[in-house]
């Protein structure tokens, strides 16, 4: 009996070492991320068309960033593909993204982990770190929205191995019915977390919490890789939609509105002309080998601020809505007073043609 009660206690050991190496950091933490590079995003509505495709983005400024390991940052370690570069705009109602990142094509239908996969994550609660993902220190059996409260981020991760380039993804009725942050159809999902350990769908939650049935998955998104050369779209048949290997780079377009109904601290809400901060996480099957959860590269080692312009001062086809506003209004004030002048102009003269007839001399009939 005691021989049973030994092994069983080395092999829940041995399950434990697992599923704590599954995150674990070849040393202690550190960051020196040394970047003041800020995201802008401007107000330009009516621009971007969500399809995966970057050319109504070409005039968009954008930052550039090194993909590094996310556990240990080190620049020997970058990414060998391509770096990333993010683009972020909005319409005063939703907000966009796009990542692009240069990287040889790789693609395995149904098999996530041997494709490139991405995700954006926020700080929700006023403690919550980039390290660790939101660094609650409770264990994935304790932590709860009351052991862990202040800690939440929120996370958009979209794996595509079962989507289909230039498709749309995310939110869909279906899921959104359930009252949950899912994606059936291509994985593009909505999380939320305090840890590693404790991430969850939204509206979903650890065993024995309440679960929201009116959480939804705000996202949509849809991708594209440069070595493609059809342009109208694909479908499922056409899988692998072209030759693993081929070098060129990779699109990932989303949106999201600024605000949404989220009562649960689920979902970062962005709120126009403030600042909030983000991170964006990539994972590709180096050397043909499926990716790890946590052996995903980062555009840096800490949060990175995005600025949300408001929508009265941002640029519209080179000047300010405000002063656009004050031209049009300037061009109708201008337009009505040369209406006003002709009007008098007019009235004066029939007044004086009425009051001061031209004299005709009278000729009678018979003399003519």
């Amino acid at each position: 009996m005691l021989r049973n009660l030994l092994l069983l206690f080395l092999f829940l050991f041995s399950l434990s070492r697992v599923y704590i190496h599954s995150h674990e950091e070849s040393g202690p933490w550190s960051c020196d991320s040394g970047s003041e590079i800020r995201l802008d995003s401007d107000f330009r509505p009516g621009v971007i068309t969500l399809d995966g495709h970057a050319d109504d983005w070409k005039d968009i400024d954008g930052s550039r960033f090194a993909l590094l390991p996310a556990l240990d940052p080190d620049s020997e370690s970058e990414f060998n593909g391509g770096k990333m570069t993010v683009k972020s705009v909005h319409d005063g109602r939703d907000i966009f993204f796009l990542l692009q990142v240069d990287s040889d094509y790789a693609y395995s239908n149904g098999e996530s982990k041997n494709c490139p996969s991405v995700a954006l994550m926020f700080p929700i609660g006023d403690n919550a770190s980039y390290h660790n993902m939101g660094g609650c220190e409770e264990h994935s059996t304790t932590c709860t929205s009351k052991t862990c409260k202040g800690h939440e981020v929120d996370i958009m991760h979209f794996s595509i191995g079962n989507a289909i380039p230039g498709r749309l993804y995310g939110g869909n009725p279906i899921n959104n019915r359930d009252g949950n942050g899912g994606d059936r159809f291509g994985h593009l999902v909505d999380l939320y977390a305090w840890n590693p350990h404790c991430r969850y769908l939204d509206g979903m939650g650890p065993a024995n919490s309440f679960n929201d049935s009116s959480a939804q998955n705000d996202w949509k998104g849809a991708w594209w890789h440069s070595g493609f050369t059809v342009h109208s779209g694909f479908v499922h048949d056409e899988s692998p939609y072209a030759e693993n290997g081929k070098k060129g780079t990779y699109f990932f377009e989303f949106s999201r509105p600024l605000r949404t109904m989220d009562h649960l601290q689920q979902d970062v809400q962005f709120t126009l002309g403030e600042s909030s901060k983000m991170s964006v996480a990539f994972w590709y099957p180096v050397d043909g080998k499926p990716w790890h959860a946590s052996g995903h590269y980062s555009i840096n080692c800490d949060w990175v601020a995005i600025d949300i312009s408001q929508s009265s001062s941002a640029s519209l086809g080179g000047k300010s809505v405000g002063t656009a506003s004050n031209s049009s209004w300037n061009i109708a004030n201008a337009f009505s007073l040369i209406l006003s002048v002709v009007a008098l102009c007019v009235s004066v003269f029939v007044s004086y043609r009425a009051l001061h007839p031209k004299g005709v001399q009278f000729t009678p009939m018979e003399e003519l």
